[in-house]
């Protein structure tokens, strides 16, 4: 199962100009992804503020057919030592631990910091070297 970051969820469903063909490319071989609840929290902030439906039911469209991974104390634990270790924001170590906790086989993200924290799992999926 593949982990999406919220910036990954936000250049699909808002189809991206510079990313939207390299991800929908590459997610057509992948017969599972999952997000969090965090994720949806992060992606709606925008259509919400803005008050714009029609984003706001694409995005319910996009997670309903995604895995949502439940976030237990133990993800959370594990993002406090990821924080303690790292000098990331907790968002991105939540991310990561949910990933890690889940036994995702990637993260896909935009992300390089991210990449270092947890370089077995994370892929910067749109940078050149991916």
């Amino acid at each position: 199962m593949i982990y999406l970051d919220t910036c990954i969820v936000i250049y699909l469903v808002e189809h991206h100009p510079g990313h939207f063909l390299k991800l929908k490319s590459l997610l057509s071989g992948i017969t599972a992804t999952a997000i969090s609840p965090l994720v949806e929290m992060e992606a709606l902030i925008h259509p919400l503020r803005n008050k714009d439906l029609r984003l706001m039911e694409a995005y319910q469209s996009f997670f309903d057919c995604c895995t949502v991974l439940d976030m237990p104390k133990e993800v959370y634990r594990q993002a406090a030592i990821i924080r303690a270790e790292h000098p990331i924001k907790t968002p991105d170590a939540l991310h990561v631990a949910t990933a890690n906790w889940h036994g995702c086989l990637s993260l896909w993200t935009n992300d390089d910091r991210l990449t270092r924290v947890a370089p077995t799992i994370t892929r910067n999926i749109l940078s050149a070297t991916s």
